[in-house]
């Protein structure tokens, strides 16, 4: 069962990972919504490395304000960003460190 629903808020964390990941740097440390859920897959950051073995991993997308991406945004306050995140890079909001 997916940890996350739609409309939840959640914070995309930084788990100082190097090589190859995900989640680019400006989303990270960023609050969104969850769009949906895109059901659970292997992880592209294990199969990377040829690390087939590994569980699968629900995968969710998530939805940010474009003026809280970019503060210099000069858009439509109403403009988003959909990014597909897998859910170790996600926490609750209001838990952010």
């Amino acid at each position: 069962m997916p940890r996350f629903s739609a409309g939840a808020r959640v914070y995309i964390v930084d788990l100082g990972k190097t090589g190859h990941v995900r989640i680019p740097w400006y989303v990270r440390y960023k609050e969104g919504e969850i769009e949906r859920y895109c059901g659970a897959y292997a992880n592209p950051e294990d199969l990377a490395y040829a690390r087939h073995d590994r569980p699968k991993v629900d995968l969710y997308r998530v939805r940010l304000r474009q003026t809280d991406l970019w503060p210099d945004y000069d858009g439509e306050k109403r403009d988003t960003l959909d990014i597909e995140v897998y859910d170790h890079w996600l926490e609750p909001a209001g838990d952010e460190p």
